[in-house]
């Protein structure tokens, strides 16, 4: 598998395969970091994914099936840089960027005057817990204005909906704590994210998030730790380990969640040790697995290891990666052959010879070529026309955007004549101009 975007979608789903026991052999994305949180990205690093970032999918070659992948650095300009390309076999591409609102009619019918209510995707793209929480929000206000007594809604529902559909903070560099006795956990989290499941779960209230916002950094604060390892064991990041130095200050314990098979490891086995980015510590023997009740997945893995490196470990890995090799072989890009407008059959080469003659309007090239004219009303087909224009050194601002369709509502025909929904028409009885009815004829 070999994943095209590193925004949670690809992050997530990549950890997901390496779970399922598919290989992963390397994720690229277009920005110079990936878009979605850090405790993701570095979960597949310490499991030895490549994460090739400012890269693009130039090809995925194959006949009747995907055979390989060709990627290349990209320049600030979102242009292939030459010799860059790398050539990679695999099977299956997951394309995980390139999501849009579906808000046209939205906006034609707020434009229009007409009352409309947008949540999830259709109002903004975010996690999938912003767009279930403003399901809730606009739910409560289509109630209202249908009459229902509802009450209003609260607040902080709002603060709520708009700290979740926020994007991750900047990361910072990771606060190691100094102390080397007793038991207490490490906080491998650096990066302001909506979540606390660490902060409600620690019996002992020791891990607080110092603000009123969710998206604060937690900290172990007191000395009330007592190694129920229920943090270690909740965090979705698996951002948090357990450091026991109470069998031992040279080489202490440390306990990593692990979220494969338990047959996968045992106590015994030899695993490779991380820090949170996924460099390589050293290897390490388990001499403990387990898999207890309060933990849903995640299996408890501790090591014993030494003191100078036990609070950087943030992962393991049973064996060692394997890193897939670009090939020897390169792949032409087909280029101009390329279909984009997949409804009218318009090739990148018929918009790239408008876009070289000085066409700055998208609707001039819809006009001559009928691109974005098709059933989906050009949501594949704009995206890549910007891609074209951006690729021929035309800067976005100075090109004219389609015109959107106008607002269109599938009504019946009763409608226009005053039927109301559900209502059957009045059945008149005969007219007096009307003509009879005869045995064989009018």
């Amino acid at each position: 598998l070999f994943i095209v975007g590193g925004g949670n979608v690809g992050l997530i789903a990549g950890y997901h395969a390496l779970q399922a026991g598919i290989q992963v052999i390397g994720l690229c994305e277009a920005l110079p970091e990936c878009g979605g949180y850090k405790v993701h990205r570095d979960k597949l690093a310490r499991l030895g994914v490549p994460i090739y970032t400012s890269h693009t999918v130039l090809l995925a070659n194959g006949k009747e099936e995907v055979e390989s992948v060709t990627i290349a650095q990209i320049d600030e300009n979102w242009r292939p840089l030459p010799n860059t390309e790398k050539t990679f076999e695999c099977d299956t591409i997951l394309v995980a960027v390139g999501l849009d609102p579906v808000d046209e009619f939205y906006h034609k019918a707020k434009a229009f005057g007409l009352p409309v209510y947008a949540a999830g995707d259709a109002e903004e793209i975010a996690e999938a817990s912003a767009a279930m929480f403003t399901g809730r929000i606009r739910g409560l206000e289509i109630a209202r204005s249908l009459g229902r007594d509802v009450g209003d809604v609260p607040s902080e529902w709002h603060r709520t909906a708009e700290i979740l559909k926020s994007r991750p903070g900047a990361v910072v560099m990771e606060d190691l704590p100094e102390k080397e006795e007793g038991v207490f956990p490490v906080l491998h989290c650096n990066q302001e994210i909506p979540c606390n499941p660490c902060t409600s779960v620690c019996p002992k209230e020791c891990i607080v998030i110092e603000s009123d916002d969710i998206r604060g950094l937690p900290e172990y604060v007191g000395e009330g730790c007592t190694g129920c390892l229920q943090c270690v064991a909740i965090c979705p990041g698996l951002a948090v380990t357990l450091l026991d130095y109470r069998k031992g200050k040279q080489t202490p314990t440390v306990t990593i969640p692990y979220e494969f098979t338990e047959d996968s490891i045992q106590a015994g086995d030899v695993v490779t040790i991380m820090d949170t980015e996924g460099q390589v510590l050293g290897n390490v023997e388990v001499t403990r697995v387990r898999a207890p009740k309060f933990s849903d997945k995640a299996l408890l893995v501790s090591v014993r290891a030494p003191r100078e490196i036990a609070k950087q470990i943030a992962g393991i890995r049973p064996k060692e990666a394997w890193v897939a090799q670009p090939t020897a072989e390169y792949v032409e890009r087909i280029g101009d052959d390329e279909i984009i407008c997949r409804c009218e059959r318009v090739t990148a080469g018929e918009i790239r010879a408008l876009i070289r003659s000085g066409v700055r309007d998208m609707n001039h090239i819809k006009a001559v070529t009928r691109a974005g004219m098709g059933a989906c009303g050009g949501k594949t087909c704009t995206n890549l026309i910007q891609r074209l224009f951006r690729e021929e050194g035309v800067p976005l601002p100075r090109v004219t955007e389609n015109v959107q369709r106008p607002l269109f509502i599938e009504a019946p025909l009763g409608a226009f004549a005053g039927v109301s929904v559900g209502e059957r028409p009045v059945e008149e009885g005969p007219r007096a101009h009307a003509t009879d009815a005869h045995e064989g004829g009018l």
